[in-house]
């Protein structure tokens, strides 16, 4: 019996399962493997510091793996390439033929001096990256009176890149529905030139902030926080001071990959970015925010990626040619705050574009404009999340960026 095993039951490791176990025969064995029985829908941690219900974006990790998946509850501690094995903290070692790695990107506030460490974590220093971190931020913002209020990404790559974006603007509507608006200087501090890490978006971003009212501090590479003076410090000198600070920290991939056969220093996998083959290994693929592919590490990324990856693995397991190529296509809708949300559409080599999405000149979507229809649309996607995308039925929508009806902001 051929035995794949992968690692990680995130979004892109269930529907990797679910849409291969449709595909191969009864002669394979599919094996997940993940901490625990949790199945995390990570969007909805944005909204739980407003107004959403915690319970609601966690559900038992194995009811959405497909029967004929075994699930191996476990911390994987290594992978060893030439022995085709993984190695698990019980003592366990599973042998493979083939591997899927989808262990994701992890928040490492460990990493920045004064974060995780500091007397402020919890208290006046948050994240909304897990879980809990979310729960906290949603008691914290409930008794927030006033004061300076810090937005701030640590360093790229983090997962879903626009998330500190959506952040600023939806708490800068939540205190203005509060009527404090007036008593809190919001600044947004990113590590970036601009909003965001496409040129095009950054304007329009930036925009956005400006007419919020929103201070942007760019160019911002921080050192540490400072738990005494309530100050968040860069490495050139710069001290911010803030009554409360939301930090996004940084990201690495699995702990267990960092420096090993497979990852590199900071534990993301080398890959060809087309065909999400590892570098190191033909026999591994790699999916989701665990690969270093130069494009957002977003939800959207894995399910097209995903996509794409069954007819290359189902090519490479008999030696043929892998017929698909990824573009890096990305589609990630930002919230704005007052009921409405604009959608972005782009790949490794294409600017977010104008236009209409999913039918192009039609819609219902708008893409770089803020519309109550996206807002509508991110909403909906919960549903789709966990009844279309993680079983892994297919969307009716291109897992390569389409350029039909689109054109560059500005044009016509």
């Amino acid at each position: 019996m051929a035995t794949l095993i992968i690692l990680g039951g995130g979004t892109a490791g269930t529907m990797a399962a679910n849409m291969l176990r449709r595909r191969l025969d009864t002669s394979w064995s599919i094996t997940v493997i993940d901490r625990d029985d949790h199945h995390h829908y990570q969007p909805g941690y944005l909204f739980i510091p407003f107004w959403m219900d915690p319970e609601r974006v966690v559900k038992p990790r194995g009811a959405q793996i497909h029967d004929g998946i075994d699930v191996v509850h476990a911390e994987i501690t290594g992978v060893r390439p030439e022995e085709r094995a993984v190695d698990l903290a019980d003592g366990r070692s599973l042998s493979y033929d083939w591997l899927v790695v989808a262990t994701g990107a992890q928040p490492r506030p460990d990493l920045v001096p004064g974060m995780a460490d500091g007397s402020l974590w919890r208290d006046r220093v948050h994240e909304f990256y897990s879980l809990e971190g979310a729960k906290a931020l949603h008691d914290a913002l409930e008794s927030f009176e006033g004061g300076r209020l810090l937005v701030h990404i640590s360093e790229m790559p983090i997962k879903c890149p626009v998330a500190p974006l959506e952040f600023a603007f939806l708490v800068e509507d939540h205190l203005r529905r509060r009527g404090i608006r007036h008593l809190v200087d919001i600044t947004f501090v990113t590590p970036l030139d601009g909003a965001f890490t496409k040129p095009v978006a950054a304007a329009t971003f930036g925009d956005l902030l400006e007419d919020r009212s929103i201070r942007i501090a760019p160019d911002f590479a921080v050192e540490r926080i400072d738990n005494e003076a309530f100050t968040l410090n860069s490495y050139d000198g710069r001290a911010l001071p803030f009554d409360l600070l939301v930090t996004v920290p940084p990201h690495t991939g699995a702990r267990f990959l960092v420096g090993s056969e497979l990852g590199d220093p900071m534990g993301w996998i080398p890959v060809d970015k087309h065909t999400l083959r590892a570098v190191a290994d033909e026999r591994v693929f790699v999916l989701g925010d665990a690969s270093d592919i130069p494009t957002s590490k977003a939800g959207s990324v894995a399910h097209f990626a995903t996509e794409l990856f069954v007819e290359n693995f189902l090519a490479a397991v008999e030696g043929k040619e892998l017929p698909e190529s990824f573009d890096g296509h990305a589609n990630c809708f930002l919230e704005s705050g007052r009921g409405k949300a604009m959608l972005l559409d782009f790949n490794y080599d294409t600017e977010p574009l104008t236009g209409r999405y999913p039918v192009p000149r039609v819609g219902p979507l708008s893409l770089l404009r803020n519309t109550r229809a996206n807002h509508l649309g991110k909403l909906a996607f919960e549903q789709i999340y966990w009844n279309v995308l993680l079983p892994g039925y297919q969307m009716p929508v291109s897992a390569t960026m389409s350029m039909a009806g689109k054109v560059p902001a500005g044009g016509k």
